[in-house]
């Protein structure tokens, strides 16, 4: 069964196609967006049941991403894809929020397995 909508984040356009590709069969609706203006218009306007954004989002107002969305929307499900594969980043990004954190090296074979995670409520770390 398809879950509704999902809004992935990253400013990358590759890897948007990636990931809508990917977890397509899994959305009923899937929105993208390139830039934080953009991310925070459209989690205002759509509340989507799940975001993904890339953790190197820039952003004007915060450290990082995590801590944006955090803050702007408490309790919002939230998986942030992540270059990045030190634990403290994956640890900051939890702290913050989040409810999965993803290396983009391992998005095909770990990204499914977290979204349907937290889509149950649970919190998906890849290997780091």
């Amino acid at each position: 069964m398809k879950q509704g909508c999902l809004l992935l984040a990253d400013s990358h356009t590759n890897m948007l196609g990636s990931v809508r590709g990917l977890l397509k069969p899994f959305f009923e609706a899937i929105l993208m967006v390139a830039d934080e203006k953009s991310l925070l218009e459209a989690a205002k306007k759509v509340r989507p049941d799940l975001i993904i954004v890339d953790l190197s989002m820039p952003v004007s107002r915060e450290i990082n991403v995590a801590r944006r969305l955090g803050k702007a929307f408490p309790g919002m499900k939230f998986v942030i894809l992540s270059i990045h594969d030190e634990p403290v980043a994956a640890e900051e990004c939890l702290e913050a929020g989040a409810a999965g954190f993803v290396l983009k090296r391992a998005a095909e074979t770990d990204l499914i397995p977290a979204v349907a995670a937290v889509m149950r409520g649970g919190i998906y770390v890849s290997t780091l």
